[in-house]
């Protein structure tokens, strides 16, 4: 968690907003709230200051497309679209104009809450290429520069996605990835419900670190939910 990182929500919308906002500040984030397109504008005059932008479409004073467009492609930031517009044709346009993500009204909080975190940890990973980012975790140890990782001393070896799914769950140890959201980060894709991708892969990966320490469990089920790191 890191309250340095600001993160700016554009939404006119009272209570979305203000539900955005918590959900921000539950991760351990800077939430700044902002009710209309032209007041975006101003906030938005210096783009260093933020680390993200939530945006919605539907705006007051100008239009949330106007903004992504004003954005650029340049920018050193993550948008993420939240909008009631649910037709696969805006959802395909702003994602071409250049959003990180969109997320349609409404919404899960945990979704909300585990994107956030996932383009986050995205553009920090871009930003800083030559930085080697080691995670532990009980008696795991991960490394993100030589996708190396070791159990109890000894060394485990994983495949490309493994891997990917092991660190997403060991940067966030204690919030609950549902399948949609692990699918969506690890495969880079739209999930359309094949569980059992998902299924198969986290019955490997905890083979694999069972066999380097099988008296400890490290990944567990919330039933309805997702997974998570045990506590």
């Amino acid at each position: 968690m890191n309250g340095t990182i600001k993160i700016l929500v554009i939404e006119d919308d009272n209570e979305i907003n203000q539900l955005l906002c918590e959900i921000i500040t539950n991760s351990g984030y800077v939430p700044q709230p902002v009710f209309s397109g032209t007041e975006a504008l101003l906030y938005l005059a210096n783009d260093r200051e933020w680390s993200m932008v939530l945006l919605d479409l539907m705006l007051p004073g100008l239009a949330g497309e106007e903004i992504l467009r004003k954005l650029g492609p340049d920018r050193r930031l993550p948008v993420i679209i939240i909008s009631a517009k649910n037709e696969q044709q805006s959802k395909v346009a702003v994602l071409r104009m250049g959003a990180d993500d969109y997320i349609t009204k409404p919404f899960d909080v945990e979704e909300v809450a585990a994107r956030i975190d996932i383009h986050l940890g995205r553009y920090r990973r871009a930003a800083e290429p030559d930085l080697i980012r080691q995670l532990t975790y009980k008696d795991i140890h991960l490394d993100s520069d030589t996708k190396a990782v070791t159990v109890n001393g000894s060394d485990v070896v994983l495949t490309a996605r493994e891997f990917t799914v092991l660190e997403l769950l060991m940067s966030y140890p204690k919030k609950v990835f549902t399948k949609q959201n692990l699918f969506e980060a690890v495969w880079g894709d739209a999930y359309l419900g094949d569980d059992n991708t998902i299924t198969v892969h986290m019955s490997n990966l905890r083979k694999k670190l069972a066999q380097a320490n099988p008296e400890a469990e490290y990944i567990e089920t919330i039933w309805g939910m997702g997974y998570r790191l045990r506590g």
